[in-house]
């Protein structure tokens, strides 16, 4: 059964850290040794890897590479200079190093270990190598591509540039030709040995029979499906060429970047894989023997760039992908196993080791055990050393200077500042951050002795763990509340209609509906809420996500709001509101009612028993409700009553008659009395010189005169008679009769019908 592509690690185990196998940043990964003397003072060491094979490098860069048949040493070529190397793998070190005159473009193994091997030299030459040293060396007529060495008949192939195949007989010293025009690669198949040549312009592969030296098929490309539309001008070759165990299947790599796997028994391609980036595939190879999980019959190709493992069966889909640091010049896969090395562009040459491939060589098997711990610290901590911060916070701490500078390393819509250095801006820019960090520890820890304490039940409720946003989940609780009653409220109308128009012969089935309707209250019980929703928990328990109700954007949102808070923050706390104990007396009850509630219940100040609904909604304060209570009585009654004139008490040695003159009359000093008033005027009026008249109320319940001792007449005269309806400002109908003077009579005789009252706040419909 194969795995998902996704769950395929893949790890680095030599050279630098491949995009597939790591997601961390490349300046975070690499990291440079202390400067010392000599050339190798200076080296890179790439976090998250580790170095499987010691030495594992070339001064310049890698040719090729591959592994013995014993599987007991690695051989590779590369420059500069020109050199051959063998690491032996069971010590996982470097054996020796071997240089020659030209740098080498292809070799081959001779022998089961290192000791015989031919190699194919970019200045024409051959030249067979043995355990002691160059053995022997020959020149061809053009410049060679590929090298491969047919073991039954002791003959190695080179392919040219030119149109010819040189066929080098080891065991004759031959040099005999065939005539195929620009090979670009050979392979020969295990099973057969059938010769199979990759041409290079005719777009074609032929394949030749060793025994017979004559050509016995030839497979053409599928020309219309490779190249671009309104290409058919570029060339179409074979560059890599791969053989399977099984002697059928063959995989073939082209210059536009196709790989197309052929049964010979047919002449078209039963898969088609593109690498996707249009550069020629460098070399394709078959994965025999590795583990089940990864399937039957794996296809390894790579060019340039990437490396991709794919399933033959399915070759739309990457088994895995790797895109090594540096430009791949071979790919070779270790048989039997899941490690992959490569030969490329740089220092290091790079391993990679894939578990779902295969497993471990028999002498790295300690890399299951390395991999386990590397995937338990795949994160680790490592951006501990690196703090990520905003373009706009870099200007607060006076950085921003510093953009386009290796310190700073842009990711994203911020940059990586090193942490050492963060701290020490932020020091400069806010010498107090650390007192504000300590309290905010305090508090942090402070809170969380609080939620351990044991709370009564009026503390708890639906907002016992609400921190931030009271009134918000105020307002949730209100609606919720508010629903639920409208739905019990359409519940009952229902049940009601219907057991109306339900017979008695239908009572049980009516039952049955009853039931049913009562089964279904729990479900509406269990309404999702906003306050017991996990999703939206930090709204009310982080203070990060509290609503500023001073910012613009709560403002254009909530005007009316904001217009309560700035006419609330405008009154004056009264005795009730700033007393905690609710100690206050009548007359500040009295300004704390006129301040209608405004004012402000800080638990910061300390106040722990004042009372305010909204800010504490399950507390009560005894003293403070009795105040609040008979405030309001005082007002209902002092509402209930009529409005009078003022009658003002006059001043130093006046008469009595002088109480009826007004506060404007007794400041000038004039000492007017009722005499002195115009006969045509009315009595609770005065004018001025200047032609502005003055009017001066008090609210009460009975006459001004009860408040300042006046004469039992005055007292008779103001005071409406017994079972009189008083109304309006100093009117009353019924009682008493009362004769009043044509001259004296102003205003309105009748009550107004239809009206508000102000006292009770509704309509009344009073007879006339």
């Amino acid at each position: 059964m194969a795995i998902e592509p996704s769950d395929v690690k893949v790890y680095t185990v030599n050279g630098a850290t491949a995009s597939s196998s790591s997601s961390l940043p490349d300046w975070l990964t690499r990291k440079r040794a202390a400067k010392g003397k000599g050339k190798r003072a200076v080296r890179e060491h790439v976090e998250g890897t580790i170095e499987l094979i010691q030495g594992f490098e070339f001064p310049e860069a890698s040719n090729r590479i591959k592994t013995t048949r014993d599987g007991q040493f690695a051989i590779a070529t590369g420059t500069y200079k020109p050199q051959m190397r063998v690491w032996d793998l069971t010590q996982l070190t470097l054996k020796f190093e071997r240089h020659s005159d030209a740098e080498n473009v292809d070799f081959v193994m001779l022998s089961d270990d290192w000791t015989k091997s031919i190699h194919l030299q970019n200045d024409r030459t051959v030249e067979l190598h043995t355990q002691g040293g160059t053995h022997y060396r020959t020149r061809i007529p053009r410049f060679g591509r590929s090298i491969e060495y047919h073991f039954p008949s002791c003959d190695a192939y080179v392919a040219g540039a030119g149109n010819e195949i040189y066929r080098l007989n080891l065991d004759q010293g031959r040099t005999p030709t065939e005539d195929i025009p620009g090979v670009n690669t050979i392979d020969i198949n295990p099973a057969h040995q059938l010769l199979a040549f990759g041409l290079e312009a005719a777009g074609s592969a032929q394949f030749w029979d060793p025994r017979s030296r004559s050509r016995v098929g030839l497979l053409r490309l599928p020309r219309n499906r490779l190249m671009p539309s309104g290409g058919g001008g570029l060339p179409l070759s074979v560059t890599a060429i791969s053989s399977r165990a099984d002697g059928l299947s063959y995989a073939l790599g082209t210059s536009t970047g196709h790989t197309l796997l052929y049964d010979i028994r047919a002449g078209q391609p039963f898969a088609l894989k593109d690498q996707g980036y249009g550069l020629p595939v460098t070399n394709v190879s078959w994965i025999e023997g590795g583990s089940r999980m990864a399937g039957d019959g794996m296809v390894l190709s790579a060019d340039k760039k990437v490396i991709k493992i794919w399933d033959r069966h399915s070759p739309s889909t990457n088994f895995a992908a790797i895109t090594p640091a540096a430009d791949l010049n071979y790919v070779h896969h270790v048989p039997g196993s899941g490690l992959i090395m490569t030969a490329n562009e740089g220092i290091q040459m790079a391993t990679f080791y894939i578990p779902q491939l295969g497993p471990a060589p028999r002498w790295a098997s300690f890399l299951e055990n390395i991999t386990e711990e590397m995937e338990d610290q795949t994160t680790r901590s490592v951006y501990e050393d690196y703090k990520f911060v905003e373009r706009s916070e870099l200007s607060a701490l006076g950085l921003d200077h510093l953009v386009g500078t290796p310190t700073l390393k842009p990711y994203m819509h911020g940059y990586f500042l090193s942490l050492k250095l963060y701290d020490a801006a932020r020091l400069i820019a806010n010498p107090f951050a650390y007192t504000e960090y300590r309290e905010k520890l305090v508090r942090e820890r402070m809170e969380k002795l609080a939620e351990t304490r044991i709370r009564s039940k009026k503390d708890g409720g639906a907002l016992a763990g609400v921190k931030v946003n009271k009134a918000l989940a105020e307002k949730i609780l209100r609606d919720e509340e508010r629903e639920r009653k409208r739905a019990e409220r359409r519940t009952r109308k229902r049940k009601d209609s219907e057991a109306a128009d339900v017979d008695a012969a239908t009572a049980d089935a009516d039952q049955m509906e009853v039931d049913g309707d009562e089964a279904d209250e729990p479900a509406s019980k269990s309404k999702p809420s906003l306050l017991t929703d996990p999703r939206f928990a930090k709204v009310f328990e982080d203070p990060a996500f509290a609503v500023d109700e001073r910012s613009r954007e709560y403002a254009l949102m909530h005007p009316s709001a904001v217009a309560a808070n700035r006419r609330g923050e405008g009154r004056q706390k009264t005795a009730v509101s700033s007393d905690g104990l609710g100690g206050g007396s009548d007359e500040d009850s009295d300004s704390d009612n006129d301040s209608d509630g405004s004012g402000s219940d800080s638990s910061d100040a300390g106040a722990l028993s004042k009372f305010d609904r909204r800010a504490r909604p399950g507390q009560k304060n005894a003293n403070v409700e009795a105040a609040y209570n008979r405030t309001r009585e005082q007002n209902r009654r002092v509402n209930q009553g009529n409005y009078v004139p003022m009658r003002a008490t006059g001043s130093g040695g006046s008469k009595p008659s002088d109480r009826e003159a007004t506060f404007g009359q007794r400041r000038s000093g004039g000492g007017g009395t009722s005499q002195t008033r115009t006969k045509g005027k009315a009595a609770d009026t005065f004018g001025a010189a200047d032609g502005a008249m003055e009017f001066s109320w008090v609210p009460s319940g009975t006459s001004a005169g009860d408040d300042d001792g006046g004469s039992a007449k005055a007292k008779s005269k103001s005071r409406p008679g017994k079972g009189a309806e008083v109304f309006g400002a100093g009117m009353d109908r019924g009682g008493q009769a009362v004769e009043i003077a044509e001259q004296d009579r102003r205003g309105r005789t009748q009550r107004r019908k239809g009206v508000r009252s102000g006292s009770k706040n509704v309509f009344r419909r009073m007879e006339g």
